[in-house]
Parts: structure tokens; C-alpha cells; sequence
């Protein structure tokens, strides 16, 4: 299967498509007129005698030093192989195969004023599954990512390193390996390769789809939490949160009421329960969730419209034929989004961990045995569980202190201010697997509880995703070895196990 990216049209649901797959990814052929004729204007404008940055002169700094047309092709080699700076672990496969993916979609607006044989080359590659190395440490996301895109941009011309048939290798031999030719740059090619924010825009996309799962899969752990110490339903009535608006705690408060309709648990405790009101983790829950996901719903809309975005410079704008310096390669919008989802995810841990401390607690948790152990004393059941889960929340809040309010001059002082979009996008991914842990523990703990309150029983939907999830953890009777079954309990988290066995809908 090839997918096909529509310049300036293309959502986020196809750019998901591109990171959980491994398919042929192609500009729609109705690009190729505006990129051919952006292009045209540069090459008429590389041989002219009116200096325009990066197609005829130096970068950054040396934007006032002025090159012969004959030097066209080494100035844009040596740009290149320059900023090919980066240090640190590889980016991971996937995420390489995004960002090639949205600078594809970038220069396919036909403002960048590169031949449609650069984006064929980027096209190529990833059919043949030639992926760049890509060290994630380097960029301050302005000018753009320029070292990881320069990295990227290096195996085209047959420099750097690169992925291909599992083995590492460089890109030269990469590109032979796969019967692929190292492309030769011309006039802002590679400038406008290295120039843009799809380095930081593909990481932060990355998180974004993952952050999605933590979401659905929080609202099946935290309505298997209110079952488990029988907590109300009354704080899910719709009245409440129509009455004050906002979308996302409108949504939670509806999917949990689906989730826990028809639990026998629910029912029992309804008339006489001492309790007067349950404690925020259990009744706050539609709106702490609630405003969590109308951030990530935000930042959403933010990267869907950055990733078909033109963020290169100069831009070649074809109907005036002018070539004309900006800014869109300035990241803030991505640094903010990512801040955004940093928040949420978070405050979604927050929350849950929470939930986790209320369960194991037995003076809180309405009768369940201490720790969650079905002999408490000589086992300790989930009692340092629910530490890991205090520890990856704490990790989870200082990594969400905003990156997009630093910065630093960098080049000379000419790029004085910057974004830090790239390290603010790259700290996601280690979050939401912190998330997924809590989450996991969380159920383990949710299901465990659930299940003492038998024989009366959860609700259907529920009850399926207790099925499940016991198919990848055994119930806890004597303590045992439990880093394996927290493992696996995260690694359900990541699959959507919980939420696709409740059938949760629940749209981004």
C-alpha cells in the first residue's frame, strides 16, 4: 500500500497512518506543477546578480558574502555536511519516517524552490527503507531543526549514516544497498531541506498519538478505581458538566457513565453508604481529565496545521515571483503544543496515581484488604507498586516544567531567539512511557479490587476489559517477583488493550 500526502490537506489520522506503518509514502502528483515552477524561479534567480539568502549567498552570519553561480552545488554540499552536528541516541524508526513524511509535505506546497527530483529522492528512501540516522540532541528548534534535518538531508547526497534492512551503514551504502542514487543539491536545496520544524513537529505528532491511548485508556482504569472502593456515579451525571461547558469534561463524564453502566457494584451501595462525598481523585475526575484532554485536543489542531505547513526560508512565492525572507521556521507554536501535552500527561499521572494511593490504603479504600494482598502482613501486595507509581509521577512533573520559555542567542547572535521546540517535543515520549506505567499499576490495582467486591460484579464493559487484561496478569495472591507484571501491564497500556476491549470511543 502507498499512502499519499495532500500538501496543506493532510490530517492527522493519514500522518498516524505513516508512523504505525511501514508503507510507501508519495506526494498526490497535483503538487508537482507549483513545485516545479517555485523551482524555475530559483534557478533564474541563482544565476542573477541580486543577492538572495541562501540562493546565492552564505547563511546565517554570513548572509552578506555573496557566491558564484559556478559555486552553486558545493555551497549547498557544504551546508549540509556542516550542520550535520547532532549528538546523542539515534530517533527511532518510526519517527525518522514521519519527519521525512512532513518534509515532503512541506516542500509540497511549491514555496520551498526545490526540483521535484529532491522530493523524489525523500520518497524513494522511505519505499526502499533507507532511514537516516538521526541523533535527537541538537537543535533549538530556529533556524529550524537544522542538525537533525541535516543528518536527514546528508544520506540524500550520500554522506552520514543510515538504517537499512536492520543493519546500520553509511548513507552511501546505504543508498547502494537499495539501488538508489545520492542526489546532487542545487541552488537552496539544501537550505531548504535543513531549514524547518519537522523534526520537532514529527516528535511531538509521536507523543501526541500516544498521549491519545493514556487518554483512553485512563478512563477504563479510572472507572475500574470508582467500582474498586465503590465510589458514586453522581459526579458522572451530564447535568453537572453541561452546566459549566467544557468539552473534554462533558466527554469523560459521558464515557465513563457508558463504562459503568450496569455494574452490580455500583448498584449495591447506592442507598446507606456512609459516605457523603468520595474523594477528589474519584469525583474531580471528569474535570481533571476533562481539561487534560481539551489540551491535547488543542495541541492537536496546532500540529495538524505545522505539519503541513511551509517552515523553510527564504519562500519562494510563485505568483509574485518574488523570493522573500521570514520566520516560519521559528518552532514556538510546536514548543507550545508540546508544553501543552507535557501538562496533560502529567496531570492525567497525577491523578491516577492518586487513585492508586486510595485503593491500597485501607483506611480510605471502603473495606478492600490492606495493599490490595488477600493476606496482608506477611505480604505486602501493591504496597511498592504504588511507590513506582509516586516516583514516575514526580519524574513526570518536572519533565513537564515548559521548554517553550527558554531560549538563547545562537549563531553569532543573528538567531537570538529560539524555541527549544525540539527537546520540549523529544521529553514526551519518555513521559507517556512513565504513563503507561501508572496506568498499568493502576489497573492491576483497579482489577484487583474489583474482583474482592465478588460476588457482586462490574459492568459488562468493564468486566471485559478485566478479562483482558487478566490474559496478560495473573491475579495477585502471595507476593511474587511483580517487575514483570508491571511490564506487562504497561506494555497492555501502549497496545490500547483496556480501551479497545471496552470498545471505548472516544475521538481526538
Amino acid at each position: 500500500m502507498t499512502i499519499t500526502l495532500k500538501p496543506s490537506a493532510t490530517g492527522l489520522a493519514l500522518l498516524e497512518d505513516v508512523w504505525r506503518g511501514t508503507d510507501a509514502v508519495v506526494l498526490s502528483a497535483e503538487a508537482l506543477p507549483a513545485i516545479q515552477k517555485s523551482a524555475d524561479l530559483v534557478a533564474a534567480a541563482s544565476k542573477g546578480d541580486v543577492a538572495i539568502y541562501g540562493v546565492n549567498t552564505g547563511f546565517g552570519k554570513l548572509a552578506s558574502v555573496k557566491i558564484p553561480p559556478q559555486d552553486t552545488e558545493q555551497l549547498q554540499r557544504n551546508l549540509v555536511l556542516s550542520h550535520c552536528c547532532g549528538v546523542g541516541e539515534p530517533l527511532e524508526t518510526a519517527t525518522t519516517r514521519l519527519m521525512m513524511a512532513l518534509k515532503l509535505l512541506s516542500l509540497g506546497r511549491g514555496a520551498s524552490g526545490v526540483r521535484p527530483e529532491v522530493c523524489a529522492q525523500i520518497e524513494a528512501m522511505i519505499a526502499a527503507g533507507v532511514i537516516p540516522v538521526i541523533p535527537v540532541q541538537g537543535s533549538v528548534g530556529a533556524s529550524g531543526d537544522l542538525a537533525p534535518l541535516a543528518h536527514m538531508a546528508a544520506v540524500m547526497i550520500g554522506e552520514g549514516e543510515a538504517q537499512f534492512g536492520g543493519k546500520r551503514m553509511s548513507g552511501a551504502g546505504a543508498l547502494e544497498a537499495a539501488g538508489l542514487t545520492p542526489i546532487t543539491l542545487q541552488a537552496k536545496e539544501g537550505l531548504a531541506l535543513l531549514n524547518g520544524t519537522q523534526f520537532s513537529t514529527a516528535c511531538a505528532l509521536a507523543a501526541l498519538f500516544d498521549s491519545w491511548v493514556m487518554v483512553r485508556t485512563c478512563l477504563v482504569t479510572s472507572a475500574l478505581s470508582t467500582d474498586a472502593i465503590m465510589g458514586s456515579t453522581a459526579p458522572l451525571r451530564s447535568e453537572i458538566h453541561t452546566l459549566r461547558g467544557h468539552r473534554g469534561q462533558i466527554d469523560v463524564a459521558d464515557a465513563m457513565s457508558t463504562l459503568l453502566d450496569g455494574s452490580e457494584i455500583r448498584e449495591s451501595h447506592r442507598d446507606g453508604d456512609a459516605r457523603v462525598q468520595d474523594p477528589y481523585c474519584i469525583r474531580c475526575q471528569p474535570q481533571v481529565s476533562g481539561a487534560a484532554v481539551d489540551l491535547i485536543r488543542f495541541a492537536a489542531r496546532t500540529l495538524e496545521i505545522e505539519a503541513n505547513a511551509v517552515t523553510d526560508n527564504p519562500l519562494v512565492l510563485s505568483d509574485t515571483g518574488d523570493i522573500v525572507s521570514g520566520g516560519n521556521f521559528h518552532a514556538e507554536p510546536v514548543a507550545f503544543a508540546a508544553d501543552q501535552i507535557a501538562m496533560a500527561i502529567s496531570e492525567i499521572g497525577s491523578i491516577a496515581q492518586r487513585r492508586v494511593a486510595l485503593m491500597v490504603d485501607p483506611t480510605l479504600s471502603f473495606d478492600l484488604p490492606a495493599f490490595l494482598s488477600p493476606n496482608p502482613g506477611i505480604n505486602s501486595g501493591f504496597m511498592i507498586a504504588e511507590v513506582t507509581t509516586a516516583a514516575l509521577m514526580s519524574e513526570n512533573k518536572h519533565l513537564a516544567h515548559p521548554c517553550s520559555i527558554d531560549s538563547t542567542p545562537t549563531s553569532a547572535n543573528q538567531e537570538d531567539h529560539v524555541s527549544m521546540a525540539a527537546h520540549g517535543a523529544r521529553r514526551l515520549r519518555r513521559m507517556n512511557e512513565n504513563l503507561s506505567v501508572i496506568l498499568g499499576i493502576e489497573a492491576m490495582c483497579a482489577v484487583q479490587g474489583v474482583q474482592e467486591r465478588a460476588p457482586l460484579q462490574t459492568s459488562p464493559a468493564l468486566q471485559r476489559a478485566i478479562d483482558a487484561f487478566r490474559s496478560k496478569v495473573a491475579r495477585l495472591e502471595d507476593d511474587r517477583y511483580m517487575a514483570d507484571d508491571i511490564k506487562a501491564a504497561a506494555d497492555f497500556v501502549v497496545n490500547d488493550g483496556l480501551a479497545q476491549a471496552c470498545e471505548v470511543r472516544f475521538s481526538l
